[in-house]
């Protein structure tokens, strides 16, 4: 039986989020499956991931083949890496220990990069609320102005009671 780590899709239309499963590979996508190692939620920026790498790395050990979206999803949470390491520490390249310290590391420098973006991402969403505020203000600034010329502008149509008439015309008959 091959078996594959794929998404299974959730959610409602235009709203979908995945959970990451074991799957026959002749089930269909949303259909039976073996165990559930993860779930994916691509609405939310950066993406949430939850995996259990633990049966993530053993199932692919166990010769579970990832399908696309899922080789990477699991190479972004570093599973892959785990299983690579898992090899190297089988075969005797390297020691448990040694493979261990590299994960480490690499979670290390993988969890910065991922707070650098999320706080990118928060400046700019605070850089661009305070645009939007300096542009509204230069906006009702421009409107207070045009209406206070308005305002101050006097009304010519009709002159008012007690003026005269000018030269050219003649007075009124009384």
């Amino acid at each position: 039986m091959p078996a594959k780590i794929r998404l299974q899709r959730h959610g409602k239309k235009g709203y979908a989020y995945y959970h990451i499963v074991v799957a026959d590979a002749r089930a269909p996508r949303d259909g039976k499956f073996i165990e559930r190692i993860g779930s994916y939620n691509p609405n939310t920026n950066p993406a949430t991931i939850e995996i259990d790498s633990e049966k993530a790395v053993n199932w692919l050990h166990n010769g579970a083949q990832p399908t696309d979206t899922c080789r990477a999803i699991l190479s972004y949470k570093g599973v892959l890496y785990r299983h690579h390491l898992q090899q190297g520490v089988n075969k005797g390249a390297i020691t448990q220990e040694a493979a261990d310290a590299k994960f480490q590391a690499w979670e290390a420098e993988k969890a910065t990069k991922i707070g650098d973006k999320t706080s990118s991402l928060a400046n700019a969403r605070r850089e661009e609320a305070k645009k939007r505020m300096a542009d509204e203000q230069k906006t009702r600034e421009a409107r207070a102005a045009a209406i206070a010329a308005k305002m101050a502008e006097p009304t010519a149509e009709a002159p008012a009671e007690g003026e005269t008439a000018s030269e050219g015309e003649a007075p009124a008959a009384e």
